[in-house]
This record gives C-alpha cells, structure tokens and sequence, in this order.
C-alpha cells in the first residue's frame, strides 16, 4: 500500500505544480530597445498542443508585471478555471501610451504589438482578435480602454477597473505630463488620450466592461463615460458597487471581469439578453 501512496503523492504535486504555472519573461521591445518583464501565467490544461485564449491583464501607476499576482494570488487558479492564458507586462509609469513629447516611451506599441507577438510565438495561442482581450486597474484601466478601442484589429474585447478613463481633471497627478506635456502647453495632447476621444471608432459589438467603487476619486469619470456610452448606444457592462481605489476592491473586482472574458473566448453571451 505505500508503494501505492508514493507514486499517486508524485502525481498529485505534479498536478499541483502545473496549475501554479507562473513564469517571468524579458520581452525585447525593439522600439524602446530594451527587455521589458512580463508575468505569464499558463492553466493547468496548457501542454502546448491546443491553443488558449490571453487576457492581457495592465496595472496601476507605481505597479508593476507582478502587481496583480500579489492583489490576486489565486490569479493561476483562476486562470485554470476560465482555461486562459495571463500575461502582466510591466508598463513602467507609462499609461500605456506611445508619448508624443517621448520618443523613448512607446509603450502602447510594446504591449499591442511587439508583447502580442511574442506571446503569439512563444505560447500555443489563439491568434486573433476572438482570442485576446485586455483590461486593467487604475492607469491599466486607462491602458485597457486605450489599447482596445485603438487596436481593434488586436484584441477583441477591452475592459477597466478603477480606471482613470478622463485624464484632463488631472493635469498634474502621476506623472502623465511626462508623457503628454503640461496641458496648458499642449491640451491637445490631453483631449486626443482621453478615452471619450475613441468612442466615435468603437466598433458596435465589441465586448467592454467597466467597473468602478462608488467612493473611488476616479468615480466621477467612470460615470461619466458610461453615459457618453450610452449616449452613443455603444453596449457595454458597467458595474458600480461599494469601494474605494485599494487592492481590496481588486481583488474582488478582477473575478467577474474574468467570468466575462472567458464567456467572450468561449463565444458564450456576455450581456444580459
């Protein structure tokens, strides 16, 4: 009998240690000419012989590739529930933009092409709009609105939680002037990185998911854009519930954002009929 238990022991950590699959990667940004980090985290069910779906998953300002690991560490678990591929790159202070005052900050061409195609070839993915999504906190909010509506031809649906989805009322807050210059300088800069400046090229259809605390200082512009939305009869998800700009709201948050980009992957409804 414990010649027996031995054997199932290895293959039951064996099992363990695969749904755990975390890795970290330096992806080679030829625009910055420098190697970027990402986190990827791979399902139980990833042997490399089908191909998954990738939730492009952004943190905040200050963050970094291993932030929503430490906000969620069930995130590998998650991801073997809903059978996708995560990937947490490192987007620096940069709010996901290609600066128009920086050229060495290109940070939306890292992540919506050169970090894409090094995943596409790197892992056995689904190489299509159908197959990726992205979202993210805060200024990865931003960056998941941003890249989504910008990259349509990319990734297939886009979200935000806690998203700094206006940046204009903060002219002088994290570091954004460093990429766009002082808005009284430059305030078309400010006006064309604004998400509401998108809209008019969302394509109908297109799966989004907002969510926002109720007490978080970046409420007021989530409720804003959700009525800009509506106004343009753009369907989207818009959650609003309890909860102030912390990783406890996050950690709570992500689940259903997951839930619904995994029925996106799946081809399942994402709304309410």
């Amino acid at each position: 009998m414990k010649k027996l238990l031995l054997p199932l022991l290895i293959l039951c950590l064996a099992f363990v240690a695969k749904a755990q699959s975390v890795d970290t990667i330096a992806v080679y940004s030829p625009s910055m000419d420098k190697n970027i980090s990402s986190l990827v985290i791979l399902p139980a069910a990833y042997d490399g012989t089908r191909e998954f779906p990738v939730l492009y998953l952004l943190h905040g300002y200050g963050g970094n590739h291993e932030t929503w690991l430490n906000i969620k560490p069930e995130l590998p678990e998650l991801a073997s529930l809903h059978e996708m591929i995560i990937v947490c790159p490192d987007g620096a202070r940069s709010w996901y933009w290609d600066s128009p005052v920086d050229s060495t900050l290109r940070y939306e061409t890292f992540v919506a092409s050169e970090l894409v195609s090094d995943i596409d070839a790197r892992y056995k993915t689904v190489g299509s709009p159908k197959g990726r999504a992205v979202t993210g906190l805060s200024m990865g909010g931003q960056g998941g609105l941003w890249l989504g509506f910008r990259h349509q031809d990319v990734f297939g649906a886009c979200g935000s939680t806690s998203g700094g989805v206006d940046i204009r009322p903060f002219p002088d807050s994290w570091d954004m002037k460093k990429s766009l210059g002082e808005y009284s300088e430059h305030p078309e800069n400010w006006e064309s990185h604004t998400i509401a400046s998108l809209l008019p090229g969302v394509k109908s259809g297109m799966p989004i998911i907002i969510d926002c605390g109720t007490s978080d200082f970046f409420y007021p512009v989530n409720e804003k854009l959700h009525s800009e939305l509506l106004y343009r009869n753009i369907r989207h998800e818009y959650i609003s519930r309890p909860g102030v700009h912390r990783n406890t709201y996050w950690a709570i948050s992500i689940e259903p954002q997951l839930l619904f980009f995994a029925n996106f992957f799946k081809g399942k409804p994402v709304y309410q009929q």
